[in-house]
């Protein structure tokens, strides 16, 4: 499959990994650019926006399978000797689904507080706050923030969302993401299809300790897939846990990208 997504590269002639770098829901590459920051004086860094998402091509209907399928194509691109994935929370899915659907393209799987299970709707709110926003109405992002107040009151989620509002060339307000199809879409995206595959190699989960994405009940369902995971919590972050704790986040990914690895 031909892969349509933006991204960004950072080489390193004097490293043969390649890290790839997966935002989760509404986000972009961008919103990992502490991590892409930490690492790219390391190793090779391949920052992905997902379809529907910051520059990426919108599509009709967003599926992690597809987007999986998509990653792979374009990771093809960069392979180095060894490849790692990084994704958070719908990234973490996409990896995931890439890691089980090629079990021998990856060396590292890092998988930022999210589970390979469905998950009750937890987006509705800020899916209809959105929707509520009249783009043809605002004079800029202060007019948009101020609409999504009274549904959402946390400011550092406002800031979150409004990083993907943009003006065009004729001044006329647009959002990044797909609001639409990923509306459309989020069955699928809360969702997980079931499978009898597995990733063998280590996988490290790492949980925020505020978040309750990764449960001890989700415990089976990891191990199903991923036999060799272990999990990391960093206390006293919540689900956007490298902008909360970026240096205790980094520093359990550098732990474990660059761990002994056997002959």
């Amino acid at each position: 499959m031909q892969s349509t997504l933006h991204y960004s590269f950072s080489e390193n002639a004097d490293s043969d990994y390649l890290l790839v770098i997966i935002h989760g829901l509404f986000g972009t590459a961008d919103n990992l650019s502490v991590v892409k920051r930490h690492f790219a004086p390391k190793v090779n860094v391949l920052s992905v926006d997902l379809p529907d998402h910051g520059q990426s091509a919108h599509l009709e209907h967003f599926s992690i399978e597809a987007a999986a399928e998509q990653l792979y194509a374009l990771i093809n691109q960069f392979k180095k000797a060894r490849t790692g994935i990084l994704g958070h929370s719908l990234g973490g899915k996409v990896a995931m689904r890439l890691a089980l659907t090629h079990p021998q393209f990856l060396d590292d799987l890092i998988v930022a507080d999210i589970a390979p299970v469905s998950y009750p709707s937890r987006h509705d709110a800020i899916i209809s706050a959105l929707k509520s926003v009249d783009l043809n109405s605002i004079n800029s992002r202060s007019d948009a923030d101020k609409s999504l107040q009274s549904v959402i009151p946390e400011a550092g989620v406002r800031q979150f969302l409004l990083k993907s509002l943009y003006q065009d060339a004729g001044k006329q307000w647009h959002w990044r993401f797909n609001l639409n199809g990923l509306a459309n879409s989020y069955e699928a995206i809360k969702g997980w299809q079931s499978s009898d595959a597995q990733f063998s190699e280590p996988v490290l989960f790492i949980k925020g300790g505020n978040s309750d994405y990764i449960t001890a009940s989700m415990q089976s369902e990891i191990l199903q897939y991923f036999p060799a995971a272990r999990a990391h919590v960093i206390e006293g972050a919540g689900h956007w846990l490298h902008a909360e704790k970026p240096d205790a986040f980094n520093r359990v990914v550098e732990k474990h990208i660059f761990r002994p690895h056997q002959a």
